[in-house]
């Protein structure tokens, strides 16, 4: 790679705010990467551009992409904007943009029960799940709807306390009584309301982790 890109995806870069990370990829590795003070994937040039994330996507549907990365693939979640470009009219990489996870003052999950709202504070939610093209939020004393899908969740609720274990299923860990062994290298999760939750085997190793066992 020549100066001359390196220099046009900074100019790119100061079109963003100082927020904003970049990358510059071929085919198959990051050949540029130039890291904000919010958020920095650690990607260095010659890493691989693994399946999972936003320049991958971009690259395989040869299409612009923008949409929300969980923490599975870096280890933090991000937004992520990434377009493919050609050269001499053949695939040639990927200029991707990338955005830390979006912030809120707010420390409640207002959810919808029957006719009426309510708002649950962090520590009183047990899990949100997705299922039947709506996403449940279960608290203490409280099941109800919210318009949030769990990507966004993922990036709205504080990580220190929740985590996505499964595709379907986000859990606070704090109203986590029991972990199970199961089939596969995974778990389930038994809630201080007794649910069982699955734990997928793509989410196991990060939770394994991220609660020490």
């Amino acid at each position: 790679m020549n100066v001359n890109a390196h220099t046009l995806v900074d100019v790119i870069g100061d079109l963003f705010s100082g927020e904003t990370s970049l990358a510059l990829s071929d085919t198959e590795n990051y050949v540029y990467y130039r890291p904000s003070k919010r958020i920095d994937l650690k990607i260095s040039a010659g890493d691989p551009v693994t399946r999972g994330t936003i320049t991958y996507k971009a690259l395989s549907t040869k299409q612009k992409v923008s949409e929300y990365i969980d923490r599975d693939v870096f280890g933090v979640p991000y937004y992520g904007m990434a377009v493919p470009y050609e050269i001499e009219g053949e695939l040639a990489g990927c200029v991707t943009a990338i955005f830390p996870t979006l912030t809120s003052a707010l420390s409640v999950v207002t959810v919808k029960e029957n006719d009426r709202w309510i708002p649950l504070k962090f520590e009183q939610v047990l899990y949100i799940e997705a299922k039947a093209k709506k996403t449940f939020v279960v608290g203490e004393g409280h099941t109800g709807v919210h318009k949030y899908s769990l990507n966004e969740f993922d990036f709205f609720l504080p990580g220190s306390s929740f985590i996505r274990c499964h595709r379907s299923f986000i859990v606070n860990v704090n109203h986590i009584q029991e972990i199970y062994p199961d089939t596969h290298s995974t778990f389930l999760l038994k809630m201080s309301d007794d649910s069982m939750i699955p734990v997928s085997q793509t989410h196991s190793g990060y939770l394994r982790k991220l609660l020490g066992f």
